[in-house]
């Protein structure tokens, strides 16, 4: 809570702008397609004012279901597929209707101003912090108003400004905030709706102010329908995966207080039983939703809880929505703002665990419309952006320590999956509770296998065209050392898959897959070739130009990045999670997180242990795992801006399309682990059962 006089002053401000937000709803002022603009645009505020009113009386909870189905409808109607093509949101849309100057400016002011949404129904619980936030958003689109209505209207230049300063300026409130969301359990907006919440009555899930679709409320009630028991189980799989991680590498929880608990809406019955379990462990939850604001956006990313998305053409469309504001002196005042922040909030910081996710799949496979009027980074902000990036991971790295956090992941699907959802969910359920002892026994025959190996040689099969030989560390001491993981279902769930850090000099050739879904894309013919371990060249089919073929890959897998390094090499285990995906032909689905266990897998960018190399991680057979490191990784050594990338994409090459795994040692002999498809190394005969 602030303080009453603080609390008066954003009030007063607020009562100020809406006052005049209502009077130019209906101004004729403007002359032309920005009178239009202006006038929706006032109009959707004082929407959002009566919203609020709504909240604030408690009128918003006494509505029924039904009420509640349609003022939600109604809050995200602008943006849904059905009327996005007539939206100020969509740029091509804007750009038509007002130029493409000033579209781009204004449909970046309205997509801003839809955050509004969450900032009015976090008043349930924060009052007049997050009425704070709608107040500079209300006072800007004023400011461009204003702006309009001059004699001479303000150039786009001049507008482009307002909304520079804007971003600098109030920089100091919004990202501070974000950080604290992320750290502080008091900002307990989301946890009060889990653990105080009737969740048999699917009201509560309004409450978030998210776009419900029947994902969420088919997902609420299904689990609703299965028992006390059942759920905590579920809740203790998750968890224990969190605990475990600590353990295994060797990290004291104790010293921990929060945990960052990011989870799908719909999931609130296994996550109210997961906080129970967490509490037990000495930690409290830290919640916090996805991010509105650009100054807090990471491109389409949609990280925090969060509803599936109401149109993900829309959030492609602003994920570089930056482009408008993104120089070198704005990243320094962020970056000043961000250090300050995690100074302030230091001591819950080094309590920070680390995040604890739980991850939905099976949404139709998204390939987006890349819009010639949607802002784009130039190739110097593209440079910032990164620039940024790992400034701010070094800066987050000093107050949650790397070295000393862990994290958990865990998948269930979502209804849209199909008809046969609840059969599936149940066999993802079966799935992340795999005997973990029997793939731990195996996995060490691989282990004992690669061991000692100089390099292992990956060849596609079909139209498969991978062909690609990944280096591997020499073991000084065979007795005590080993170069892969042995990854049961601890941090990443589920079972199984042996990993490395590769080598970078002498790791060369061509990754290609047929098809796969990254972080929510869909990418067709993906290939990928390498020279000493790094990115020399990209392409895939999605698009008929070339251009728009690599600008995507170098938008959304390498992030702006020239070139990104193989952060880790892994062959997965899990043929069982194979199978069940054939079976309800469902591969197009699968989260990276089942569907990297489910052949090799290649990630681009950091390895595994980035920021906490130097900390000793050991199988449980007891060898030192020491390949955790690369060439790049090691450098922060010397200079730790050059070491890291913040970013770790895995792709994966199904088992269909192998036609060889096979270690190949420094005398030249080879040893076959997967040969068309199937494993043939002695002692993995058990994971062809599934087939």
């Amino acid at each position: 809570m602030i303080d009453k006089e603080r609390a008066e002053w954003i009030r007063a401000r607020y009562a100020l702008a809406i006052e005049r937000i209502r009077e130019i709803a209906g101004e004729e002022v403007i002359e032309g397609p920005g009178r239009d603009y202006f006038q929706k645009t006032a109009g959707f505020l004082v929407e959002m004012d009566l919203l609020l009113e709504m909240i604030e009386g408690k009128r918003f909870r006494r509505m029924s279901l039904s009420e509640m189905q349609e003022l939600n409808r109604e809050l995200y109607r602008d943006i849904l597929p059905e009327h996005y093509g007539h939206s100020y949101a969509n740029p091509a849309y804007a750009a038509e209707k007002l130029g493409t100057e000033y579209g781009s400016l204004l449909c970046f002011l309205y997509t801003e101003l839809r955050g509004a949404i969450p900032c009015a129904f976090e008043m349930q619980a924060y009052d007049e912090e997050r009425l704070l936030h709608m107040v500079i958003l209300y006072e800007l689109f004023l400011q461009v108003y204003a702006g309009f209505t001059d004699d001479p209207a303000q150039t786009p230049e001049e507008i482009r400004q307002m909304i520079y300063w804007h971003m600098s300026d109030y920089s100091d409130v919004l990202v501070p905030y974000r950080i604290r969301q992320q750290l502080d359990p008091s900002l307990d907006f989301a946890t009060d709706i889990i653990l105080h919440s009737q969740l048999m009555d699917l009201r509560y899930l309004y409450r978030y102010g998210e776009y419900i679709s029947d994902n969420e409320l088919k997902l609420a009630s299904y689990l609703n329908s299965l028992s006390q028991e059942k759920i905590d189980a579920m809740a203790r799989t998750y968890t224990e995966g969190y605990r475990i991680g600590f353990v295994n590498t060797g990290k004291d929880i104790s010293k921990k207080s929060v945990v960052n608990i990011r989870y799908p809406i719909g999931f609130e019955r296994v996550v109210r039983s997961a906080i129970g379990y967490f509490e037990d462990m000495g930690l409290k939850p830290a919640i916090y939703r996805i991010a509105y604001h650009s100054v807090n956006k990471r491109q389409n990313l949609r990280i925090g809880y969060c509803a599936t998305s109401p149109n993900k053409q829309y959030d492609y469309d602003h994920k570089d929505d930056a482009a408008i504001y993104l120089d070198k002196k704005y990243v320094t005042r962020k970056l000043e703002v961000t250090r300050q922040a995690f100074e302030e909030y230091k001591e819950l910081a080094y309590g920070h665990a680390g995040p604890a996710c739980i991850e939905v799949f099976g949404e139709e496979p998204f390939t987006p419309e890349n819009k010639a009027e949607a802002c784009r980074l130039t190739d110097k902000q593209q440079k910032l952006m990164v620039y940024c990036q790992n400034e701010a991971g070094q800066i987050t790295n000093e107050y949650i320590k790397g070295d000393e956090r862990s994290f958990t992941i865990i998948a269930f699907p979502l209804p849209e999956i199909g008809k046969d959802f609840t059969e599936i969910f149940d066999e993802i359920v079966r799935i992340n509770t795999l005997d973990y002892v029997l793939y731990q026994t195996i996995q060490q025959k691989l282990i004992d296998a690669l061991d000692g190996g100089a390099y292992v040689h990956i060849l596609g099969a079909g139209a498969n065209e991978t062909d690609l030989k990944v280096a591997l560390k020499p073991l000084a001491d065979t007795a005590r050392e080993t170069v892969f993981e042995n990854c049961v279902a601890d941090v990443n769930i589920p079972v199984g898959e042996v990993f490395t850090s590769p080598v970078l000099k002498g790791t060369e050739g061509v990754l290609h897959v047929s098809r796969v879904y990254l972080n929510e894309l869909e990418y067709r013919g993906l290939q990928i070739a390498f020279k000493d371990g790094c990115v020399s060249d990209y392409t895939c089919t999605n698009f008929d130009n070339e251009e728009e073929n690599k600008t995507y890959i170098r938008e959304n897998v390498l992030y702006h990045h020239d070139t990104l390094p193989m952060g880790e090499f892994a062959i997965g285990t899990n043929t069982t999670a194979y199978v069940m995906a054939r079976r309800y032909g469902i591969e197009d689905k699968l989260p990276i997180l089942i569907a990297e266990k489910m052949g090799p897998h290649f990630a681009v960018g950091d390895t595994c242990y980035s920021w906490e190399e130097d900390t000793k991680t050991y199988n449980p057979d007891g060898k030192e795992i020491i390949a955790k490191e690369n060439e790049i990784s090691a450098l922060r050594k010397e200079d730790i801006s050059k070491a890291y990338f913040n970013c770790h994409t895995d792709i994966t090459i199904p088992y269909d399309e192998l036609a060889e795994i096979a270690v190949v040692y420094p005398d030249g002999d080879r040893c076959e682990i997967i040969k068309d498809g199937r494993f043939v190394l002695a002692g993995t005969e058990k994971l062809n059962e599934p087939f």
